[in-house]
Formats: structure tokens, C-alpha cells, sequence
């Protein structure tokens, strides 16, 4: 049975109320009077707006199920159906036009073109792969899937397979990264001057085609950084490796910018039904968070351990250095407005809606994040971004956008600092955009 202590007229389970107090809040510079304060106005306030909306929900989707029932034997008439639609509010007037704009948005959201990831928040090692998939081997993922139009069939390494690998990637490198002149499956060596990549084959000495896409050398001089339409490229350079020592140039792997941001699920991809189940979707949202998340488990007999990847730093040909993140920009997804939970309990004994929660939690533990002023950072422009789902219409939105401004006061954050993006759950909310 759940044992609940009394915080700011919220009944809130033990587990999830020493959760927040002793692991969540410290280091943030939010009071725990103030932050259990604040979230209870914010249920008290919104919480029957929300009910309302999903009071909405439901008679809407009735009026619309109706409408069909009556008007089956008659066929659809779009122009017929659309002013229904208008008529109960389901499509409403559009508004006058507006512009918006808003600021600190990393470039993973911002600029930069790549891959996202959406991943269970409950499942750590999940998590911290899907994290650190920012940076995949393009050797591994040749080979290891059906790529080259094959799939691999013996248990150990194929050196047939191997050599197509390492064909398919240097062509991909020609593509990418071109030489002048030569092509990358003739390299023999690589150095750096103070012009920039020099590149040996057994005929000649040339550069890349375009030098500007050579960005530095790592700090041990073995892996070489390019960038193309906005995603690095690092070929990574190992004599003493098994495929390196078998390399010309002795290239060892090329790595790729793969996975730019990951939505680290706490709605459809997970089942958190109770105080405990949260607990744990925010103990490993705070282990990102604070860049501490490790996890070990068995595999082939020996026992592997997870942590979050470091970035990867690099040498200008001035000897600059340039800093590449080692993991994916962390999104988190809430719970929509629909579902409610156990784990805190209104004024009246209720329970409360779980998005609330979400909001408030994870918000909060992004924090740790914001204050950061090195080490692993999630976000550098000093922003948190939420996925907020199922959304049924603009009304939904609005009250979405008042809940996290509510929360950013509360928390004390500067304005707008909460990046949310809105998902739609069944066209209500696209079809009334303008």
C-alpha cells in the first residue's frame, strides 16, 4: 500500500517525495517549500482545465461518430462534413497572422540535419545507447546489416566481407570527403601542415578537393575530422589494430555523426503505472541529465558496463581546438493530458494528471543540466526540450504552453527556456494550423 506524505495540499508517495527532495532538487537552487508550493498551485489551477479538455475530447469524437452514423447510407460529401466540423468547433475561424521566433536553440534542432532516436526513459542501458549513438562506426554497420545487399553469415570474421566493407566505405569517402586527383582507396599515409590534410597514395601527394572539409586532429594524432553538409566524418587511423595493420594509410574504422538527438521516452514506449515507476523514469532522466547514468549487465559471459560517451576534441591546423559533442541532443517526452497517476494525489484525493507531473519533474531535473558550466552537456545553448503528445486541438496547445510557463516561474528559469514541441494526435491540432 502506498504511504503518501502531505506536501502543499498534495498527497505525494514517499518514494517520489524523497526522490525529489533528496536527488532531484539539491544543486538546483529550487527550495523544497517553494517547488512543492508551486505544484500545487499549478495542479490545483490547471488541473480542472485539463479535465475540461478532456471533457471536450469526448464529445466531440461523440458528435463526430454520430454525424457518420447518420450520414452512412448517404455517402461522404467533404463540403457537407467540413462545415460539421466548423460547426461543433472541431475547425475553428482562423486568426490573424502572427510571426514567432524564439531563442538559445541548439543546433541539433536549430541548423544541423541528422537522424533522431526515440528510446524508453525506464530502461537504462537503452537510454545511454541511444545517447551515445551520436557517433556510429560505418565499418560496424556495413557489415553487421544488409547494406552491401547481404546479410552476414558465419559467426566469426568474414574477410571476404571485410574487404567489401572497407571498399564500400572508402567510396563512400570518394563521395563525401573527395580527393584531389586520387581516390581514397589509394591512401598511404596522412599529415598535416600548415595548409591543411596532405595526402600520400603510392603515385602521388594531394588534399581533399574541397580543404575547408577538413576540421582537426585528434589530440593523439590517430583520427583525422571532416565535415560534410553539416555532419563530421572522423577516420580513425590504428596500425596496431586488426583491420588498421592490414590498411595502406592504416585506417582503422570510419566513424560517423549519426544520431543528432534522441526523444527519451516517458509515454508510449513505456508502462510507468505508480510512484515507483516514475521514480525510476526520472532516476535515469537525472543520471543523463547529470551525465553520471552508468549500467551493467552480462553479455557472452563478461560482464559490460554503459556510461555516457565524452566529446571528442580535436586540432585546427592553428592549433586551435574544436569540440565535438560525444552524445545525441536529449529530448524528453512527457505524458500527454489524458492519463493520471497514483503517485500524487490532489487536495480533493485525486489523482492527478500525470503530464502535471511530468512537466514540474523533469523540467526541474533538466536543470542540473542548465547549470552546467562544462563536463557532459546536454544542451549548450542552455535550453530543455519537451515532446509534448497527443495533443486534440489548439485549446490543448495553449494550456500545454500555459503549464510550462507556469513551471519555468516556478522554477525560476528565464522565459521561453522550455523549447516544447507539440505532437498531434489525431489531426484536430494540424488542421487548425494557419
Amino acid at each position: 500500500m502506498t504511504t503518501y506524505l502531505d506536501r502543499a495540499e498534495l498527497k505525494v508517495a514517499d518514494t517520489l517525495a524523497t526522490f525529489v527532495e533528496e536527488h532531484a532538487l539539491p544543486g538546483t537552487g529550487v527550495g523544497s517549500a517553494d517547488f512543492w508550493a508551486g505544484f500545487s498551485a499549478l495542479v490545483h489551477d490547471l488541473g480542472p482545465r485539463n479535465r475540461a479538455l478532456l471533457e471536450k475530447r469526448s464529445a466531440l469524437q461523440a458528435q463526430i461518430d454520430a454525424w457518420h452514423v447518420e450520414h452512412r447510407a448517404a455517402g461522404f460529401e467533404a463540403a457537407a462534413y467540413r462545415a460539421f466540423l466548423e460547426e461543433i468547433g472541431y475547425l475553428v475561424p482562423e486568426g490573424p497572422g502572427f510571426e514567432i521566433e524564439t531563442e538559445n536553440v541548439d543546433p541539433e534542432i536549430a541548423a544541423t540535419p541528422g537522424p533522431q532516436l526515440v528510446v524508453p526513459i525506464m530502461n537504462a542501458r537503452f537510454a545511454l545507447n541511444a545517447a551515445n549513438a551520436r557517433w556510429g562506426s560505418l565499418y560496424d554497420a556495413l557489415y553487421g546489416t544488409d547494406a552491401l545487399g547481404d546479410l552476414p553469415t558465419a559467426k566469426g570474421y568474414d574477410a571476404e566481407r571485410g574487404a567489401r566493407v572497407i571498399a564500400r566505405a572508402k567510396a563512400f569517402l570518394d563521395e563525401a570527403v573527395p580527393l584531389a586527383g586520387a581516390s581514397w582507396a589509394d591512401v598511404t599515409s596522412m599529415e598535416v601542415d600548415a595548409s591543411g590534410l596532405v595526402v600520400a597514395t603510392a603515385a602521388l601527394e594531394t588534399r581533399l578537393a574541397e580543404p575547408a572539409q577538413y576540421v582537426g586532429r585528434s589530440d593523439e594524432g590517430d583520427a583525422f575530422c571532416f565535415v560534410n553538409n553539416g555532419l563530421h566524418v572522423i577516420v580513425h587511423c590504428d596500425r596496431t589494430h586488426a583491420i588498421g595493420e592490414t590498411d595502406p594509410a592504416g585506417i582503422a574504422d570510419v566513424m560517423l555523426e549519426s544520431a543528432l538527438s534522441t526523444i527519451m521516452d516517458c509515454e508510449d514506449s513505456v508502462a510507468a503505472v505508480d510512484a515507483e515507476d516514475k521514480v525510476l523514469a526520472y532516476t535515469n532522466w537525472l543520471g543523463l541529465m547529470r551525465g553520471d547514468l552508468e549500467e551493467s549487465f552480462e553479455k557472452g559471459g563478461r560482464t559490460v558496463h554503459r556510461r555516457m560517451h565524452g566529446d571528442r576534441t580535436f586540432a585546427r591546423v592553428d592549433g586551435a581546438p574544436v569540440t565535438l559533442k560525444g552524445r545525441s541532443l536529449m529530448l524528453i517526452r512527457n505524458v500527454g493530458h489524458l492519463m493520471t497517476n497514483p503517485a500524487i494525489l490532489d487536495r480533493d484525493g485525486a489523482e492527478i494528471g500525470e503530464g502535471l507531473m511530468d512537466a514540474m519533474i523533469t523540467t526541474l531535473i533538466a536543470m542540473h543540466d542548465l547549470k552546467k558550466a562544462d563536463g557532459l552537456r546536454n544542451s549548450v545553448s542552455g535550453s530543455v526540450y519537451v515532446v509534448k503528445p497527443k495533443m486534440h486541438g489548439p485549446d490543448e496547445v495553449a494550456v500545454a504552453d500555459e503549464i510550462f510557463t507556469r513551471v519555468e516561474k516556478v522554477l525560476g528559469l528565464p522565459a521561453n527556456t522550455v523549447k516544447l514541441g507539440i505532437m498531434d494526435e489525431e489531426r484536430r491540432t494540424s488542421a487548425n494550423l494557419k
